[in-house]
């Protein structure tokens, strides 16, 4: 009889198993000690702990002062209040009722013509929710066809307009903004407006808002007689808004099972609220994402779904737990400069991409392998490619040989496994990595719900915007430079010269002409 492997034994020892809802997580090959777990408890006890104050209602984001209640949505009976509990159920209600009248023809375009297509307008959260759960769950087999308008590029939204050509009498259009003021989603609703209004279409009869009670976009869709709007709860952030009015009133225009998507979710988090460490597959992946980046994000997280419907995943993710996770200072006000980044495609295209870097070049990652165990293709799940072997035999056989070879020089990988990429099971894998990041985040001492570097951000491009301005202003007949401008409105040469950049590449009447270097370049009004 021949005698167990290493790679078995530790298999046994290391995996965590839900046979009830169908999923393991694998961690026997990452290279954690024996001692980790029970070293860690303490620091799991205190991330349960915070944990279950988060869902209680209490104030997770001092910044704002509010509360974050995205574990409700899936299960409204959780919520603090009685009316939150209402405005949770209501709002599910509201979502259903509406989606039900758009595709029975209730609600018709200004036309008259049912409604075949849908235009989501956000940025973020507010987009790579309803984009995850497009690419994975509706796709071409939608009621509804969904487009997106998901930054201020116009290039990118004159191609959807392109597509939407001879068919915006049979576009609604569903505008997501927590404040109405958000600048790419606004440039977005502007830009749409004026091609509706160009069609020679009554855009109000094609528009739905998704918006925080009393926003300027609340205000604007109420002014201007859309045809709903949904409010959107204060604590909920974009990030983990999928599973609120911004990811669902999408899905469920498309066709998704919004109720098996939120029961995935609402299974995971019941599982990961009470369960000991050992069985909690969250609290398993957060302590893996602790111990293989040594508490410190050393090292990146490389998500490889092997299921092309699961494409986005790792780009949803990237916005979850960097966002995050990304923080300069932790709880206590000491400067710790957290996170953990996160980057993949699918699997195994990547095996033709970065997976030679990956088994051969820096160490300087772990993976995050996604099995899905059901091939799911009707007809070509079957076709023989080779001698008893099918393309999901070689599909299987490439994410195992990829986890083997990786491995095999030392590089640690995690393996998630699900029957297949449904409702009910994307939305387990989205709770799973909430609450992995949340409790990553109570484990390494930040606050996971706030993001002052996106604040940063938002703030330094409206600075530029003004600059812009101003440089446009200093503008004359005659040729000047950079930093003459730059002297004359008194602001930085290297800002001003890349206003000017733009400027002569984009507005009508302004020109710059190249010199020896940007010092002596210069730029003309007329």
């Amino acid at each position: 009889m021949p005698a167990t492997s290493p790679t078995w034994s530790r298999f046994l020892e290391s995996h965590c198993r839900y046979p009830d809802l169908g999923i393991l997580l694998d961690i026997s090959r990452m290279d954690f000690p024996e001692s980790f777990l029970s070293e860690m408890e303490p620091k799991a006890e205190k991330a349960m702990a915070a944990m279950k104050e988060l869902e209680a209602g209490a104030i997770a984001n001092p910044d704002e002062g509010r509360m974050v209640g995205h574990y409700w949505l899936r299960d409204s009976s959780l919520a603090p209040s009685p009316a939150l509990k209402k405005e949770i159920e209501d709002d599910l209600t509201s979502i259903k009722t509406f989606a039900a009248d758009i595709h029975s023809a209730q609600l018709k375009g200004s036309t008259g013509k049912p409604f075949s297509q849908v235009l989501i307008i956000g940025i973020g959260g507010s987009a790579l929710g309803p984009q995850l759960v497009d690419e994975c769950l509706a796709g071409p087999t939608a009621k509804i066809a969904a487009h997106f308008f998901d930054n201020t590029d116009p290039d990118g939204m004159v191609r959807n307009l392109q597509v939407l050509d001879g068919l915006l009498e049979e576009t609604l259009v569903v505008v997501v903004s927590k404040s109405g003021g958000t600048p790419e989603t606004r440039n977005g609703m502007l830009v749409a407006e004026k091609a509706f209004a160009q069609a020679g279409l009554d855009f109000s009869k094609h528009a739905a808002a998704v918006t925080g009670i009393g926003s300027k976009l609340d205000q604007h869709a109420e002014s201007g007689g859309w045809i709903k709007r949904f409010p959107m709860a204060d604590w909920v952030g974009g990030r983990t808004s999928v599973m609120s009015v911004v990811g669902l009133v999408p899905a469920a225009l498309q066709g998704v099972d919004i109720d098996a998507f939120l029961k995935g979710a609402a299974d995971i988090d019941a599982k990961t609220r009470a369960l000991p460490t050992k069985e909690n597959m969250a609290m398993l992946l957060a302590l893996m994402w602790f111990h293989a980046g040594n508490g410190k994000g050393e090292k990146d997280m490389v998500v490889l779904p092997y299921k092309d419907r699961l494409v986005l995943f790792s780009k949803y993710l990237q916005q979850l737990v960097m966002e995050s996770l990304g923080k300069q200072n932790d709880l206590d006000g000491n400067t710790v400069n957290q996170g953990v980044a996160v980057y993949g495609n699918k699997g195994s295209t990547d095996q033709h991409a970065y997976v030679q870097q990956l088994r051969d070049g820096v160490n300087n990652f772990f993976a995050t392998l996604i099995e899905v165990r059901e091939s799911g293709a009707a007809g070509a799940s079957t076709i023989e490619v080779e001698p008893d072997t099918t393309c999901a035999d070689f599909l299987q056989g490439f994410l195992r040989g990829t986890r083997s070879a990786l491995s095999g020089n030392s590089r640690s990988s995690i393996t998630i496994s699900i029957p297949r990429p449904d409702a009910y099971y994307l939305g387990a894998l989205i709770a799973l990595f909430e609450r992995a990041t949340g409790f990553y985040a109570t484990i390494v001492n930040i606050n996971a719900y706030h993001q002052p570097g996106v604040e940063a951000g938002k703030k330094a491009a409206g600075e530029f915007l003004t600059l812009m301005a101003a440089t446009r202003g200093a503008l004359t007949s005659e040729p000047q430079t950079a930093e003459a401008i730059a002297s004359t409105i008194s602001r930085d040469t290297e800002d001003v010269y890349h206003a000017l950049v733009h400027l002569s590449s984009n507005k009508e009447g302004i020109a710059g002409k190249w010199g020896a270097s940007p010092a002596e370049d210069t730029f003309i009004l007329g």
